[in-house]
């Protein structure tokens, strides 16, 4: 089984993918096709995404049971003692305190009453 997922990509490109795959939602392409057709259709879409992202997942013979690879994300799989994760990079600055904080004494704002207090600066 394989799955294509199509993110902000031309349409000639979703058009060429519906010769060997099934289009079952906007973007989502599933299919069996033979892994050489795969890794053909794979390269294509990497060619010919532009600006958009893609996903590929398939079943394949692994400990987990399938892989993935992505074009054009900003989460990209790692291999962690065998097994395949996605690395998500933090979107957020380093919380107060940590290590490499410029605020290291600034508290962290929160959704506490001593926090409200704190930031607001009232009693009780």
């Amino acid at each position: 089984m394989t799955v294509i997922v199509l993110t902000n990509c031309p349409v000639g490109l979703r058009g060429f993918l519906t010769r060997w795959l099934l289009e079952i939602s906007p973007g989502v392409f599933l299919g069996s096709p033979t892994t050489r057709i795969r890794d053909l259709l794979w390269a294509e879409v990497r060619e010919y995404a532009g600006q958009g992202r893609a996903l590929l997942a398939y079943q394949t013979d692994n400990e987990q049971g399938y892989a993935f690879e992505t074009h054009d994300h900003t989460w990209h799989p790692t291999d962690h003692e065998g097994l395949t994760l996605i690395h998500r990079p933090s979107t957020h600055a380093p919380r107060a305190g940590s290590p490499g904080s410029a605020t290291a004494d600034v508290p962290r704002q929160g959704w506490s009453k001593a926090s409200k207090r704190r930031r607001f600066g009232g009693g009780r």
